[in-house]
Parts: C-alpha cells; sequence; structure tokens
C-alpha cells in the first residue's frame, strides 16, 4: 500500500471536524509510512480493552479501577508518556485553568504534558478524562456550565495558550486543535476500531505519541497542522475548480436534454437562469453533504439511505461503472430523478409511517424556483404539477458528485469530508462560482459526457453585473 493510499485510508476511518492533517504534510514527515505498533504491545492492548469493555458492559463494581488502568495503558505504552512529562492536576500551574465565574466554574486539566517548546519546557498538550460512556459532544446533565466536554477543551485551551487538547471516555480519544485565530478542528479515534482497522492505531499512536512533542521542531505536532491549515487555501481554491466544471457539465447536459424536446424545455430560459439553476444544485449537494455527515438529516435510516442518501450515492454509481461500464451508466437517469426527490423532501418534509422528516423550506430547496429541472414550466406548482424527470444520467450525476466528493491532489485522490469543511471553506467555494455565468457558444461542438453533439454551452468569467445572480 502506497503512504498516500495509507493516508487517504485512516483518514476516512476517523471522525474529523473543522481544520485537520493534509496529506502532503503527512507524506513530508512519513515518507515510509506511519510508525509500526510492534505485536505484543497490540497483543496487550487488545486483552486490555476487552476487559475494558466487558467490565463497562457488565457494570462491574470494580469498573472505575479497571478504567483508569486502560486510560493509563494507552497513555503509558501506547503513546509513551511517563512519569517525567505528564504530570497530574496538582503538579500544574494555577494559571493553568480557565475560571467561568457566571456559572461559578473553574476547569483545569486532569492532565497535561511537559515538553521542550522554543527555549524553555512547556505545556504542550492538556488532558481531560471523563467516565465510559460519556458523550464528549453533549451537555453534562445537571451541571451548571452548558459546554460539552469538546467546548470546555477548547476553551481551556485558548485560555491558557495550550494549542493542544486530548479528551477521552476511554472509548473515544479526541484530539481537540484550538490555534489563536482560526476555527477549532477536532479528530476523534475510536479504541474498538484499533484491533479492527489496525491503521488507526498506527495513525493514533504516529501522531499522538511522544515523537511528535519532542521529535524535530517541524515534525511536531503543531507544526503539521500548522502546515496543514497553509494547505486548506489550495484545498478550497481546488474544490471550487472542480465544482465549477461540474457546474458546466450539468448545463450541457441540460442543454442535451432541452435537444430532446426539440429547445421547448429552455426556449424561455435564459443563460443567467440555466447557470443559476446549476449553481443551486450544486449548492443544495454542498449542503445535504454537510448536514448528512454531520447528523442532521437521516443518513443511517434504511428507508432514507436506499432512498434520499447523498452520500453514499457516488460510491454507488461508481461501484456499479466499475462493474458494468460507464456506458451502461450513460444509458441510465434514476439518480437525477433521486437527486430531485431528496431536493424535494427537504423542502416540503416526509410524513410516512416509515419515515419522517421535518420541511426544511426556504428559497434553495423550492422546487419552484427552477421548475424546469423537474421538466415543468415555468409558473407551475410542485404540489400540482406532476414532474417528468430530465433525461439525465448516472454517469453525469457521478460527475458531479466526485467534483465535490473527492479532491484530485498530487499523488493521489483524497475522499474529502464535509465535516471538515468549516463554513468559510464553503462560502469561498460560493463566491468563486457566482464569478462565472454560462455563454452560449453559436457552434456545434462535441459534448464532454456521453456521444451527443450539442450547441454548447460554455461556463465564463462572468461580467461584473453578473455577481448579483445566485441566492
Amino acid at each position: 500500500m502506497s503512504t498516500v493510499s495509507q493516508h487517504t485510508e485512516w483518514l476516512s476511518l476517523i471522525d474529523v471536524s473543522g481544520p485537520f492533517l493534509a496529506i502532503p504534510v503527512l507524506e513530508r514527515v512519513f515518507p515510509q509510512g506511519l510508525d509500526v505498533v510492534e505485536t505484543p504491545r497490540r497483543q496487550r492492548l487488545r486483552q486490555a480493552y476487552d476487559e475494558w469493555r466487558d467490565s463497562v458492559d457488565a457494570d462491574d463494581p470494580e469498573l472505575a479501577g479497571i478504567h483508569e488502568a486502560w486510560i493509563w495503558m494507552v497513555l503509558e505504552e501506547i503513546l509513551e508518556f511517563d512519569s517525567e512529562v505528564m504530570k497530574p492536576t496538582d503538579e500544574l500551574p494555577e494559571s493553568l485553568a480557565y475560571v467561568v465565574p457566571e456559572h461559578g466554574a473553574e476547569w483545569r486539566p486532569d492532565l497535561a504534558i511537559l515538553a521542550p517548546d522554543g527555549e524553555g519546557v512547556k505545556v504542550r498538550l492538556l488532558i481531560d478524562i471523563y467516565p465510559p460512556e460519556t458523550d464528549l459532544e453533549a451537555l453534562p446533565k445537571g451541571d451548571a456550565w452548558p459546554a460539552s466536554p469538546a467546548e470546555r477543551m477548547t476553551l481551556l485551551c485558548r485560555a491558557t495558550g495550550v494549542r493542544l487538547g486530548l479528551l477521552t471516555d476511554g472509548e473515544r480519544w479526541m484530539l481537540v486543535d484550538a490555534p489563536v485565530g482560526v476555527t477549532a478542528g477536532y479528530a476523534s479515534w475510536y479504541a474498538r476500531l484499533w484491533s479492527q482497522e489496525p491503521v488507526t492505531l498506527r495513525a493514533f499512536q504516529s501522531l499522538l505519541g511522544v515523537r511528535r512533542f519532542f521529535g524535530p521542531r517541524d515534525e511536531t505536532l503543531e507544526v503539521l497542522l500548522e502546515s496543514s491549515l497553509e494547505h486548506q487555501e489550495e484545498v478550497t481554491d481546488k474544490l471550487g475548480e472542480q465544482v465549477r466544471r461540474a457546474v458546466e457539465v450539468l448545463v450541457q447536459a441540460l442543454d442535451r436534454a432541452d435537444i430532446d424536446r426539440n429547445r421547448e424545455l429552455l426556449h424561455d430560459v435564459t443563460p443567467s437562469e440555466l447557470y443559476e439553476a446549476g449553481l443551486t444544485v450544486m449548492m443544495r449537494l454542498v449542503f445535504l453533504l454537510c448536514a448528512e455527515e454531520r447528523g442532521l438529516l437521516l443518513l443511517g435510516d434504511s428507508g432514507y439511505d436506499q432512498n434520499y442518501a447523498i452520500s453514499p450515492l457516488r460510491a454507488q454509481l461508481r461501484e456499479e461503472a466499475d462493474r458494468v461500464g460507464l456506458e451502461v451508466l450513460e444509458r441510465r437517469q434514476d439518480a437525477w430523478s433521486r437527486l430531485l426527490a431528496v431536493f424535494r423532501a427537504v423542502y416540503g418534509g416526509i410524513e410516512h409511517e416509515s419515515l419522517r422528516m421535518p420541511a426544511l423550506g426556504g428559497s434553495l430547496f423550492d422546487p419552484d424556483r427552477f421548475p424546469f429541472l423537474e421538466g415543468r414550466s415555468k409558473g407551475t406548482g410542485w404540489r400540482e404539477t406532476s414532474a417528468i424527470p430530465l433525461p439525465i444520467d448516472n454517469h453525469t450525476i457521478l460527475m458531479l458528485l466526485e467534483a465535490l466528493q473527492v479532491l484530485e491532489q498530487r499523488g493521489g485522490a483524497q475522499l474529502l469530508s464535509y465535516r471538515a469543511l468549516d463554513v468559510e471553506q464553503n462560502g469561498y467555494v460560493y463566491e468563486v462560482l457566482l464569478e462565472h455565468t454560462v455563454t452560449r457558444l453559436p457552434h456545434t461542438t462535441p459534448a464532454p459526457v456521453g456521444p451527443s453533439k450539442v450547441t454548447n454551452p460554455t461556463v465564463e468569467p462572468a461580467q461584473p453585473e453578473s455577481r448579483d445572480l445566485a441566492g
């Protein structure tokens, strides 16, 4: 397995929200791949985890001691923090605290890692330990301070000037990256996967182990994260370019559908409307990917997954293409109908005995904003007029989704996590798209998808007055 594919693999197996590590940075620091966890150590870890898990599930009266032993094993044997560098709260400076006077609370870390930083030794990592089964992103019950464990660690890091925090309930190990003036990032490893997916254990040890705090300065965890932030602009630019190309593909697919209907479908649609419709479809997909990956829709419900979900659709279409060929996808058109269905579901809601989803409304998903996307005429209503979905083939939909979900990078492709993309990045992509419009060329050219020849609508930079198109 190449190092690029290895990094892509483990990044896809952990939960990431906000800025995190970029593959080019990981390639630089781990040119030969991640550190290896020796077999005896993995075996001891697996045995200790099974004992801890059994104790948790059985509500063992000795759980407190077993829980503490499990946490310390991970910290000492896997991450290799010893008593020289890992200090308990009573040995830490009094200033290492976050005070919340309005709630009468003061928050201090349970442990901290001290390591060289410049000319002296400083606190480099704060650690909080919670009881088993604690939801690290939920508000604690019966606590006057309305902040989740993750939020508390973020506030503690910012208050103390310590960029990194680690919190755990034994199962979930969450790294908090809270740089000054930048959106905080979160990455979570799950102990249950360490034996099932050993690459996640290797990544956990490689990135959070003692070497990331005592090694060469340009290979410390803080520098890796800082360097990765510098790559975010490049990632955003690349994503914006991919989405722009995808809008062009969609507009040309709409043009082919127009030809199939003797130019009756788009006869009263201006180029700016056509481009705005394509842009709206892409932003709908971005919204859905963000919402699904962040647990805000019904992803995981069998009915939703089979009929509506966007997140797994790309993989399904790619698997189908690998099995039967792209030519077959170009003759199938059910994926476009699925997109239209989920767009309607988000706008109008679902009320069925087996599936319920509240209506979100809003102009972004309004089916009547661009009725021609559903094969309806202007002025028709989506509740009264039957839709005749356009003949947009599955290959086109695959291209749209791959433009959004697969980032083309040097050395390989990276599957994007929309939990890891912040609002600013999505907003920037939208701004880039607003800088373009569509123009119909007066000659016939080959289409980029399928065998048809079309009067090719081309996406071009917009004139200044065109910047008010979308919404």
